[in-house]
């Protein structure tokens, strides 16, 4: 899942989608923010001490308030394949720094994702354009919502001392998602930035149990971040952002944040169960225990699905609670998951007829995804009919548009995320849940349904879910407990192995 493992490195870094918008909590108060300094800021972007992009954000006074511009650009490395990641942010602010409207763009090979958004009356107007096909969605939000860029503002303004706390509900326009972001003041510590040593203040942010650096100057400024997986930034001069070192491409995320399996399973797909310990991290907030998937303890359970039991018809009663709580909420369009645009409907019309049973049509569209679309990292925010469009993606890809042609057809479906086992180690990865009579397992990249029982929920149901993974990401540990090392197709994994195929 390479966009997710990406945008998980730019939350970490606060210059992504999922901190650019800041409705404030009862909590946090910009009222003492009266006049804010023009800026014009670069700053790198390194990776392990490699130069990989660097970033540029002005603020500007206007007639109502103020205007930021922010462009970044990375070079990304995931599954092996290296990519140019440009994204663009404009917003107008009134003079409180609360959004007055946006625009936001994301490139990155084929694929160009935009979305503006206004903000009246607690209603935040959302548009995007992708594909050359545009939708609108409206978002109920109690407060007003304000940028992260505006934490540093906040916290010099309000004068917070060592050890207070203020709390922010960050919203997402890639998932219209919502979720607190607590940010603590640690103290005052100087800083190396720019061959000269700064005072600065330390700022801890916390977001789904992950926490990141940043230090703020005197004047505001962001001198210095360090995020996850060892991306940081750090304050310089226009030259040396755009002339000095020469960027190089990170290394492969995908690979870094695997996770090692103590052993070797040759053909998952012959299994029946999996039984693995799952340490390191906290289950809170994790979709772990339901379904096909067990939990006691740190001991997880998983049992592949029978098809063989399907029900092909449902009683009276049962028919009415799912098409309540299960059936009309996943079969519904979303912005990212088109199934009521008119391709989406046609090519499943073209796919299946409406003699299949649900199973044999989720098998259809499964198959023809899996033949028709080119199996390649993309660095976009994922949706179906760009997807359609252009005949390649990662895991996200195929998960969201298997989501997408499954609704069309009929087939409640939703989207899961977690960890997959392919060649001696575990690696993030996206797939779905598909409903046929009871609710089975799919995966579109590898072809499979039921997918194997390699497959590890983490997280699932709706897109926003999947920022649950930020929590995990670089602190899981799995011990595989049964099958056990002397089964068939199972031995240790005494030597760590190559990553040589893609994952989602």
């Amino acid at each position: 899942m390479a966009f997710a493992l990406v945008f998980t490195v730019l939350l970490s870094i606060r210059i992504n989608l999922f901190g650019k918008l800041l409705p404030s909590s009862q909590t946090a108060s910009f009222s003492s923010v009266i006049s804010l300094s023009e800026r014009d800021t670069w700053m790198n972007i390194s990776h392990k001490d490699r130069k990989i992009g660097y970033s540029h954000s002005t603020i500007s006074q206007t007639s109502k308030g103020y205007r930021l511009r922010e462009t970044l650009y990375m070079r990304i490395n995931t599954m092996g394949m290296v990519q140019d990641l440009n994204l663009k942010t404009q917003a107008d602010l009134h003079p409180d720094l609360s959004i007055s409207s946006f625009d936001f763009e994301i490139s990155s090979g084929r694929f160009e994702f935009a979305v503006t958004g206004t903000f009246f009356q607690n209603i935040l107007s959302i548009q995007t354009q992708s594909s050359g096909s545009s939708r609108k969605y409206d978002i109920k939000v109690k407060e007003k919502p304000y940028l992260a860029a505006g934490i540093a503002d906040a916290v010099i303004a309000e004068g917070l001392r060592p050890g207070e706390t203020r709390t922010f509900n960050v919203f997402d326009p890639a998932t219209m998602g919502q979720e607190p972001v607590v940010v603590r003041v640690a103290g005052k510590e100087d800083v190396l930035n720019m061959g000269r040593k700064k005072d600065a203040t330390k700022v801890l942010l916390t977001f789904k149990g992950t926490t990141q650096k940043a230090w703020i100057g005197e004047n505001g400024e962001i001198l210095k971040e360090e995020g996850l997986l060892g991306i940081s930034l750090e304050k310089t001069s226009r030259h040396n952002a755009l002339f000095g070192l020469p960027i190089k491409a990170s290394q492969d995320l995908t690979e870094v944040v695997s996770v090692p399996s103590n052993v070797i399973i040759e053909h998952p797909e012959n299994l029946k169960y999996l039984k693995v310990k799952i340490e390191g991290i906290s289950f809170d907030r994790l979709d772990l225990d339901g379904g096909r998937q067990r939990l006691e303890g740190q001991v997880l359970t998983i049992e592949k699905e029978d098809l063989a039991d399907l029900k092909v018809e449902l009683t009276s009663s049962e028919r009415t609670e799912t098409s309540k709580n299960i059936e009309n909420r996943f079969l519904q369009p979303t912005l990212f998951i088109q199934s009521d645009h008119e391709k989406i409907r046609g090519l499943a019309k073209k796919i299946v007829s409406e003699a299949d049973l649900p199973v044999e049509k989720a098998k259809k569209i499964l198959f023809w995804i899996y033949k028709n679309i080119e199996k390649r990292p993309v660095l976009s925010v994922p949706d179906a009919l760009s997807t359609l469009e252009n005949r390649i993606g990662d895991c996200n890809e195929h998960a969201i548009l298997l989501a997408a042609l499954s609704r069309a057809a009929g087939i409640p479906a939703r989207i899961e995320a977690g960890l997959v086992y392919l060649n001696g180690r575990f690696y993030y990865h996206a797939w779905n849940l598909l409903y046929v009579g009871k609710w089975v397992t799919a995966d579109s990249l590898f072809g499979q349904i039921p997918a194997d029982i390699t497959h590890i929920r983490f997280s699932g149901g709706i897109p926003e879910n999947q920022l649950d993974l930020i929590g995990v990401v670089g602190k899981v540990k799995l011990i595989v407990i049964e099958p056990k090392p002397d089964k068939p197709g199972i031995k240790k994994n005494l030597v760590p192995m190559r990553f040589s195929e893609s994952t989602g």
